[in-house]
């Protein structure tokens, strides 16, 4: 099972979220686990196309994930802490204005 954390600016980002957009974050959150879950027992090789992962330009090692139209959270891979289980940093979420320093 992938693990994972949190930083600090993304604590402040999710305290910023409306109730509504939390828990549509919540929702894209369990997807991309689902998806890690399934790619670690070897049955999917990619993240469904809904979340829209994929690497933030100009900015090496980030990614980003797709929550709602104008929602999105970036995340970057860590060291395991769990052998074989991916670790995920969460970085930002909300809406595009978190692409200024992701």
């Amino acid at each position: 099972m992938p693990t994972y954390d949190l930083e600090s600016r993304f604590r402040g980002d999710w305290q910023r979220l409306s109730k509504v957009q939390q828990e549509r974050l919540q929702d894209a959150v369990k997807r991309l686990v689902e998806d890690l879950r399934e790619m670690e027992a070897g049955r999917r090789s990619r993240f469904r196309p809904r979340l829209r992962v994929k690497g933030v330009q100009g900015w090496p090692g980030v990614f980003e994930m797709t929550w709602a139209r104008d929602g999105r959270a970036t995340f970057e891979w860590g060291d395991e802490k769990l052998p074989g289980h991916r670790h995920v940093i969460w970085r930002r979420c909300g809406g595009h204005e978190i692409f200024k320093n992701p």
